[in-house]
């Protein structure tokens, strides 16, 4: 008869090897969040040198968030069932090296291919590192505090990208902005290998690889369909194709995921009306995030003729906004709830995107800056509210899956939005030009604002007593169903 080993806990570490350990941990985050504007603002130079169309601007982008968005629940349950250390730096090592070859890359294909394998390390990091911050800080107070630094270093991330992407583009040429991710990503593999902790979950979930394979074909066909729509018909025999293919996808991880004892896909969990509509406001917040971001990119660069740099300069209001908002919307959800920060979050999103339709070579600059600062504020407040709702009363042993469902929804969001946008952006485009392809069309700001739209409704329809009642009852449900659903020997 085997010995039962009891699980160990988590080692007792003195606050200055506690704030190493983040530190560390907040040097991941930095590299993937930097890695998400730096790239944006060298979409113009990258489509020059290797004579990229608009699709294949999207694909430098989506090829990325892509894999993220599919590969991070199952990043985060290998981390629990191997160790979260040993995935935190083999994601490193994955990021590092495809920074390295993205630099390297000498076509559209081998830039996009090398982008996919930094979203395969991508999504070892941010889900890893979390559980790392967890693991390590035991204190509820001190474990508030340096969530609140993580989430600090999203705004700093934001802030510099745009800047520094444009000035090494600008100085040097595009294949810089992806040096920047290699010291860093060396020195943070070199660090956890010597400061951070080895830990596990005391009973990690079961690896699910069906659910993990239709998430993948449902994300890529709908998306690949998007993207080459404009190119191949959105009525043509491949395009319906391969909407139909995404939506057998998505029926059949539904039929599946209600079968499994621990499925990929909680899909109880959209029982909650808060928890439905944190996973719609985060595929709308970020979708609305996306789509400016690459429109915004295009128009400054093409259509204004500004260098990269300045081009970057422009978008420190967003950043400044979102670094200042930001804390200030999580002490609001703190202690009022999140429905304020939603309304005002949306209300940002929708205005900002309604000055901008219609902008050309003369609109006043102050009226661009007065758009980018709005926006900074909206998305600032509406970030922050994304995962406490989706979390709200759920069971301790459920939050951490319900927040990493909300985490893939903020990437299939910008997926989408960067999708979206440019797919429709060129189908206005056709016909035109082959410069006039990267101009800013209206219909995408439009996109843009729809999205607000949504942010905004669903933030008053998922913040009423009724909705925080259907939370609830899913929380009750929840606890004894997980319980009764372990099966014997697991």
């Amino acid at each position: 008869m085997a010995a039962t080993v009891a699980p160990q806990a988590p080692p007792t570490l003195d606050r200055s090897r506690r704030l190493l350990v983040l530190a560390i941990c907040c040097m991941s985050l930095l590299i993937v969040g930097l890695d998400a504007t730096i790239v944006n603002v060298a979409l113009p130079s990258i489509s020059r040198d290797l004579h990229a169309p608009v699709s294949g601007l999207q694909w430098i982008i989506d090829a990325y968030t892509l894999v993220l968005a599919s590969l991070l629940m199952l990043s985060g349950s290998m981390a629990d069932r191997l160790g979260r250390r040993r995935v935190f730096m083999v994601g490193l090592c994955l990021f590092t090296l495809g920074s390295l070859l993205c630099s390297l890359a000498g076509s559209l294909g081998g830039l996009i291919a090398f982008r996919m394998l930094q979203g395969v390390g991508g999504s070892m990091l941010n889900p890893v590192a979390m559980s790392i911050i967890r693991n390590v800080f035991t204190d509820a107070r001190e474990r508030a505090q340096a969530i609140g630094f993580w989430g600090a270093t999203v705004g700093i991330s934001f802030a510099l990208g745009p800047v520094l992407g444009g000035a090494l583009v600008e100085s040097v040429s595009w294949p810089a902005i992806f040096w920047i991710n290699i010291p860093i990503g060396l020195a943070a593999c070199a660090l956890t290998m010597r400061f951070v902790p080895e830990s596990k979950a005391d009973r990690p979930r079961r690896i699910d690889p069906v659910g993990q394979i239709l998430v993948i074909v449902l994300l890529a066909s709908l998306t690949y369909a998007i993207i080459e729509a404009p190119s191949s018909g959105w009525l043509s025999g491949e395009t319906l194709g391969l909407f139909a293919l995404s939506a057998l996808a998505a029926l059949a991880l539904i039929l599946y995921e209600r079968r499994r004892v621990e499925p990929l896909l909680e899909l109880r969990f959209f029982r909650s009306v808060p928890f439905s509509g944190a996973t719609m406001i985060a595929v709308c917040a970020f979708a609305a995030l996306g789509g400016f971001l690459f429109l915004n990119t295009l128009y400054l660069q093409e259509v204004r003729n500004h260098t990269p740099l300045q081009a970057g300069l422009f978008m420190l209001p967003i950043a400044g906004m979102t670094v200042i908002f930001a804390p200030v919307s999580g002490r609001i959800v703190g202690t009022r709830g999140s429905r304020a920060p939603l309304i005002v979050g949306g209300c940002g999103i929708v205005i900002s995107s309604a000055l901008l339709i219609g902008v050309s070579t003369t609109t006043p600059v102050w009226d661009l800056l007065l758009a980018y600062v709005i926006f900074g504020i909206g998305f600032g407040m509406v970030n922050p509210p994304i995962t406490n709702t989706a979390v709200v009363g759920m069971p301790p042993s459920q939050a951490g899956v319900a927040a990493a469902i909300a985490s893939t929804s903020r990437q299939v969001g910008q997926t989408l939005g960067v999708a979206i946008v440019g797919a429709l952006a060129a189908s206005a485009a056709a016909g035109a030009v082959a410069a006039t392809h990267v101009q800013v069309s209206d219909v995408g700001w439009w996109v843009v604002l729809g999205c607000g739209l949504g942010v905004l409704l669903l933030g008053i329809a998922t913040t009423t007593r009724r909705a925080r009642l259907t939370a609830k009852r899913v929380a009750a449900d929840a606890e004894p169903a997980q319980t009764e659903r372990v099966p014997v020997g697991a």
